[in-house]
């Protein structure tokens, strides 16, 4: 019982780690204002890792890649600690686990971006209902962006009622569920 309260205590902790370098990471590369409230949210959680982050990892075309490299970070580290909690032996293991520990690590990234897209556009829908001129709202438009304006070219808005989230979301989780799930369980089981 302490185990599994434990895994989870660990896994919550580095999962929202691991969000908030991504939200901070999409964030620049979108070009989202950091001057309100979630962009300053995420500077405040991130900045005691990414300022001394950034001395030694460089920066690649005016993009930021120490949150990148963080949110990897994270990741890896919390893979790595909850095989160690688990017993695993590691000196003893008969397979090379550095890669499937590396590939659960990507993973685990790559889930993580699909569930800043989910849960940005999910707010997103409930704020252009409920208080569109939100001050969170132009960061939930940008992170929405590049997820809705695809599908918003393929099917456009019928009779003044825009699909394109709930096809987004269904999306979304049809790619987390099917292919993610999938390759997770196959990288776990090489351990």
């Amino acid at each position: 019982m302490i185990q599994s309260a434990t895994h989870f205590l660990l896994s919550t902790i580095f999962s929202l780690l691991t969000m908030v370098f991504l939200l901070r990471f999409m964030m620049q590369i979108l070009k989202t204002s950091f001057y309100n409230p979630i962009g300053q949210i995420v500077i405040a959680l991130t900045d005691f890792a990414v300022k001394p982050a950034r001395r030694y990892i460089p920066s690649w075309k005016k993009n930021d890649l120490s949150t990148l490299v963080l949110a990897f970070a994270a990741q890896f580290l919390l893979h790595l600690t909850l095989l160690g909690l688990s017993g695993f032996p590691f000196a003893v293991a008969d397979v090379p686990v550095w890669p499937s520990i590396l590939g659960l690590s990507l993973l685990g990234v790559i889930r993580t971006v699909f569930d800043i897209f989910f849960y940005a556009l999910i707010l997103h829908v409930i704020l252009s209902w409920v208080n569109p001129h939100s001050p969170i709202a132009p960061v939930l438009h940008s992170l929405a962006r590049p997820i809705l304006d695809p599908i918003q070219r393929i099917i456009p808005s019928m009779g003044g009622i825009d699909f394109s989230p709930m096809i987004a979301i269904l999306l979304l989780q049809m790619l987390n569920v099917s292919v993610l799930n999938h390759l997770a369980r196959s990288m776990a089981s090489m351990l």
